[in-house]
């Protein structure tokens, strides 16, 4: 389980999660231009959402492939009662021993797990045993580090600050959210073949002029500002030792430079 995670999530916020990991969903349907994977895939006969969150992207697929079996697997049980006929939901740590039986799913799909793996050499081995012989997996994550290519944030600035924090508090837990350039490596190690990796940008902000980016932005923007709070609090008090007045007057310094409109920020997946 995701330290940083549990330590952010409070009981009373269930619906605002919710409300985040459908936001996100919106951001990555947005830049992959509507399509919910990227993968070569014509008709699977079984898929694994790993990380499911809502389920939103499960159902979604379901009904894309209507024939399809789906399972979506999380350790939140936070997905909807009702669902299209051939979606089902496990409550499961992707931490722990896999209980799927090996080379029995046609398509594994994981997105923004981060931190919450432990082991991703494992995690990868674990997909390589599940899935059929010619099955692919996608994998959907984006770097942690706040990039402006034309340097309107300063190396110096607050923003970058907490990166570089938020990275070193899950290296002190041994759950590093420095995730995306590694995970070709993983792939290999576990003996995936013919990987194919894409990058994308995700803005933070409104301030790209392509309408579509603008969106994405906007979005992106909103969902780190309601997680800035959590996340920050939790990394900075509980394992970087500060004092929960520096973490609060952080939070603030954090949110204003979020929303400060000359600053073109983006992540990239």
């Amino acid at each position: 389980m995701d330290l940083l995670w549990v330590l952010a999530v409070k009981a009373d916020s269930l619906s605002e999660l919710q409300t985040n990991i459908e936001d996100s969903h919106h951001v990555f349907l947005l830049r992959l231009r509507g399509k919910l994977f990227l993968a070569p895939i014509e008709n699977p006969q079984r898929i694994l959402d790993v990380g499911t969150g809502t389920g939103i992207w499960a159902i979604q697929i379901a009904e894309e492939f209507p024939d399809a079996e789906v399972v979506g697997n999380d350790i939140s049980p936070i997905q909807p009662s009702w669902v299209p006929p051939k979606v089902s939901f496990e409550v499961d740590d992707f931490n722990d021993p896999w209980l799927q039986a090996p080379n029995s799913y046609d398509f594994i799909h994981e997105r923004d797990c981060h931190a919450a793996v432990k082991d991703w050499g494992k995690f990868a081995e674990s997909v390589f045993k599940t899935l059929k012989p010619g099955g692919y997996w996608e994998s959907q994550e984006h770097t942690v580090e706040i990039t402006a290519d034309d340097g309107s944030v300063p190396e110096d600035n607050i923003l970058k600050q907490w990166c570089t924090n938020l990275i070193q508090a899950t290296e002190i837990i041994g759950q590093t959210c420095v995730v995306a350039p590694h995970i070709v490596g993983h792939m290999q190690k576990a003996g995936f073949v013919n990987i194919k990796q894409e990058y994308f940008k995700l803005p933070i902000g409104a301030w790209p002029k392509d309408p579509i980016d603008k969106e994405i932005g906007a979005f992106n923007l909103i969902n780190m500002v309601n997680a800035a709070e959590g996340f920050t609090t939790a990394a900075y008090t509980r394992i970087l030792g500060k004092s929960i007045e520096e973490a609060t007057q952080a939070i603030v310094d954090i949110k204003r430079d979020l929303q400060n409109k000359d600053f073109h920020m983006y992540f990239q997946l």
